[in-house]
C-alpha cells in the first residue's frame, strides 16, 4: 500500500470494504495516514466494534437496547447458556473467524441441550463465541442504519433500510432489501446517539431487529470502518454513502441527494425471490451482479463462482459421508 501510495501526486481517499482490511489499517494507521486519507474510530474502539462480547457490554453498559446474551470462551464457560431462554443464537466473538472459514456464522439453537453441544463443537476452533436470546419476528423485521460521521463527529451521509429476506432465512446475509423510511425518526437517532458515546467515526452500520414479544428495537450487531452489503440499496434510493465520504475527505462540496421515483429493492442474486405481500406490485428489482451497461459482474458470477461453489460443496458433502456399513456374514 505505501509503494501505491507514493505513486500519487498526493494522499487518495481510502475506502475500505473488507473487514481483514480495516484491521490492517487500523494496526498501521500512522504510517499508512502519511499516503492515504482515511477516517477509522481510534484503534481500541475498532476492535471493541469487531467484537461481539466486547459491543455488547458497551451497549449494557451505556444502556442501549441489546438482547440478553452470554460470553462463552472456554469450555468450562458453556454452564452459562442455562441462563439463557431458548431458542438461542451462537455467533462467534470475531466475525474474522467466519471469513477464514475456521467457524460457521451463525447458528439457532432451540434447547439447552442442543446449545451445549453446539457449543463445544464451535470453541473446538480458534476464537471464544456469544450466546444471544433470539429475537421473535421474521427477517423482514431486521433493520439497518448505514451511515459516515466525517471531521469533528458531523453527519456526513445516513440511510435506514429494512431486509425483505435473509440468506439462509434467520441468520444469514442479507438476500432482498429495500428502504425503510418509516423506521429512520427512531433508528437514526438511536445510531448516532451510540456513535457519539463510542466514538464511532468513518464509514458503519448497525443492524437492528424489531422484537414482536416487547415492541421495540434491539441491536443486533455493528459494522466498523467499512462498507455494508446493504450499501448499494441505499445509493439506488439516491444516498450514495461512499460518494458523500469521498468528497468529504476530498474538501469538496457535498452534492444533493437523489429521490427514487419508484419503490426499488435490491437483491443478492437471482436465485432470490421475494416473500409474497412484502414488496410493493410497482417495485422494482435490482440485482446485485446484473447490468445491462456492464454484464461481465454477472457472467463471472452465475457461469464461474456460482457453479465452483456448487461443487465445492458437493465435495465437502461427499467427504464427510459416513462410508456404508459392511453386511455380517
Amino acid at each position: 500500500m505505501i509503494a501505491l501510495g507514493k505513486k500519487f501526486s498526493q494522499p487518495p481517499v481510502l475506502i475500505l470494504t473488507d473487514e481483514d482490511a480495516v484491521h490492517a489499517v487500523s494496526e498501521n494507521r500512522e504510517v499508512l495516514s502519511r499516503w492515504f486519507r482515511f477516517r477509522l474510530p481510534v484503534g481500541d474502539t475498532v476492535e471493541m466494534l469487531s467484537s461481539k462480547a466486547r459491543f455488547h457490554d458497551f451497549a449494557t453498559k451505556h444502556h442501549f437496547p441489546v438482547p440478553r446474551s452470554v460470553v462463552l470462551e472456554k469450555l468450562s464457560d458453556i454452564q452459562y447458556l442455562s441462563e439463557l431462554r431458548y431458542p438461542c443464537v451462537l455467533k462467534p466473538d470475531d466475525k474474522r473467524n467466519v471469513l477464514r472459514g475456521e467457524k460457521e456464522r451463525a447458528l439457532r439453537v432451540d434447547c439447552l441441550q442442543d446449545a451445549r453441544e453446539r457449543a463445544a463443537a464451535m470453541l473446538a476452533t480458534p476464537g471464544g463465541i456469544i450466546a444471544q436470546e433470539w429475537i421473535e419476528g421474521p427477517d423482514s423485521n431486521i433493520y439497518f442504519t448505514l451511515f459516515y460521521r466525517g471531521s469533528g463527529g458531523r453527519v456526513v451521509s445516513i440511510f435506514t433500510g429494512r431486509k425483505v429476506l435473509s440468506s439462509p432465512p434467520g441468520t444469514g446475509s442479507t438476500a432482498i432489501c429495500v428502504a425503510a423510511p418509516e423506521a429512520r425518526g427512531v433508528l437514526e437517532p438511536l445510531t448516532l446517539s451510540f456513535a457519539e458515546q463510542a466514538g464511532f467515526d468513518g464509514m458503519g452500520s448497525i443492524e437492528y431487529k424489531w422484537d414482536d414479544n416487547y415492541k421495540e428495537f434491539v441491536m443486533v450487531e455493528p459494522t466498523v470502518g467499512r462498507t455494508d452489503w446493504q450499501e448499494e440499496i441505499a445509493t439506488l434510493c439516491g444516498v450514495n454513502i461512499p460518494l458523500a465520504a469521498y468528497r468529504h475527505e476530498a474538501g469538496l462540496p457535498p452534492l444533493p441527494e437523489g429521490s427514487c421515483r419508484v419503490p426499488v429493492a435490491w437483491r443478492a442474486t437471482f436465485a432470490d425471490r421475494p416473500p409474497p405481500d412484502l414488496l410493493h406490485e410497482r417495485t422494482k428489482i435490482v440485482d446485485g451482479y446484473f447490468r445491462w451497461s456492464d454484464p461481465l459482474p454477472a457472467l463471472q458470477f452465475y457461469c464461474v463462482v456460482s457453479p465452483l461453489r456448487c461443487m465445492k460443496r458437493g465435495w465437502r458433502k461427499a467427504i464427510k459421508a459416513p462410508e456404508p456399513r459392511q453386511a455380517k456374514a
